[in-house]
């Protein structure tokens, strides 16, 4: 993970409305949800902040540069509120919606990619392919490397930026199924797992088929800098399951830890993902470090939150039994955060639950002694990096939709 020291101009794009009752209004006062073509001209539809509240206008975007770039938060999501997210929600389909043409040709690749030539392990694999995925990884190359794209003045996507896109979600879906199999997961978004399905072997060799299939469809992306990044990934998939397993039950566990446990499992993919999409873009260094930077921060706001959920909505919501990770001795952020406070809770956790009722007690403490609460501060934190390192990009509804990203998963703690 490189540290950029050097100086960079970043573009700060700033948006005058017009028309209407909006003539007046100050940009930060909105949430910019979707461009949408009119009658020929750019249109943007918007939402008041507090209020769901919508409507569509004209703008005029002007673009000015500012110094050492990626220190001015953006405009209207600045200083970050959780409440101010349950007002006027976001769904995964408002911000995908600038892509799901690519999304669309995606879903129909993924089956012909994983290859029917191997009928049993793609009935394995499309059980995970039709569990209600978002597909936010691959949407993110796509936002990224349209964002990089007009950056540049490329007109349209390139095939390796629809094929890094297959990859990554392949690569996702193989980890997932091995996840299951390592959790001894009976219940993956509401549905059976593949293992439950088809028996642990079948698993294993749905995973392994996946992973090597990506491989051999990056190596023919032929780009030398993509590879060695994907292949990382893969590398951490391994570590971040190392370290979980070496910890299990650990009081004593920190959280740069857990950080770099969450990076390995989780944003590690998604950084690739979003730096890959930017180098086949042509973009420069700068550029795609911070396009690293913000998969990374995205990545790991979304792990906290995922761990923060874990303790707050019930197993229908989840899709899976709820507390799961600390039952098993995986301890997430909340948990962390409150065994600095509550010495009893380290009790309960060493004794692995032995006595009735303890894990139950163990949830209630977490809640009680503000672990959550912590927990929501640095899902935060990481979102507000997230944000600044988006600054390098103009404004555009793909920098938009990526900016609603990181909203949109606060919004699942507000």
């Amino acid at each position: 993970m490189m540290s950029l020291t050097s100086k960079s101009i970043d573009f700060v794009g700033k948006n005058l409305i017009f028309g209407g009752s909006c003539s007046n209004a100050s940009f930060d006062s909105y949430i910019v949800r979707n461009y949408a073509k009119v009658n020929g001209g750019s249109r943007m539809v918007w939402c008041k902040r507090r209020s769901t509240q919508c409507g569509v206008s004209s703008i005029m975007k002007i673009v000015e540069p500012t110094l050492n770039g990626g220190t001015q938060a953006i405009q209207g999501l600045n200083g970050l509120d959780l409440k101010s997210y349950s007002d006027a929600p976001i769904s995964p389909a408002q911000l995908f919606d600038v892509v799901a043409d690519d999304l669309k040709t995606l879903n129909r690749n993924l089956q012909s990619i994983v290859g029917a030539e191997n009928p049993v392990l793609m009935s394995a694999a499309e059980q995970i392919f039709s569990a209600g995925g978002k597909r936010m990884r691959p949407a993110l190359v796509f936002l990224v490397s349209r964002a990089t794209a007009e950056l540049l003045g490329l007109n349209e996507l390139t095939v390796k930026h629809r094929r890094l896109a297959e990859i990554i979600e392949m690569i996702h879906t193989a980890s997932l199924i091995h996840d299951d199999v390592l959790d001894e997961s009976d219940l993956r978004r509401g549905k059976k797992t593949v293992h439950q399905l088809f028996g642990t072997r079948v698993a294993v060799l749905a995973g392994d088929f996946m992973f090597a299939q990506s491989s051999w469809y990056l190596a023919n992306l032929e780009n030398i800098e993509v590879i060695k990044l994907i292949s990382q990934v893969i590398k951490d998939f391994a570590s971040g399951e190392i370290k979980q397993a070496s910890s299990l039950f650990d009081c004593d566990v920190q959280l740069d830890e857990y950080l770099v446990k969450s990076y390995y499992k989780t944003a590690s993919l998604i950084a690739a993902s979003t730096k890959g999409a930017a180098i086949f873009s042509g973009a420069d260094n700068i550029i795609t470090e911070k396009m690293y930077e913000y998969g990374k921060n995205l990545g790991l706001s979304f792990q906290v939150v995922d761990d923060i959920l874990d303790f707050t909505q019930s197993a229908e919501q989840l899709g899976k039994p709820a507390a799961t990770d600390l039952s098993k001795g995986n301890l997430t952020a909340p948990v962390i955060f409150a065994l600095e406070k509550e010495p009893k809770l380290r009790d309960i956790i060493e004794s692995e639950f032995s006595e009735p009722g303890s894990l139950d007690e163990a949830i209630e403490l977490v809640k009680s002694c503000g672990g959550i609460e912590r927990a929501q501060e640095l899902a935060k934190e990481k979102a507000d990096l997230a944000l600044q390192n988006l600054q390098c990009l103009p404004q555009s509804a793909f920098r938009l939709a990526l900016e609603d990203m990181v909203a949109y998963n606060l919004q699942r703690i507000a």
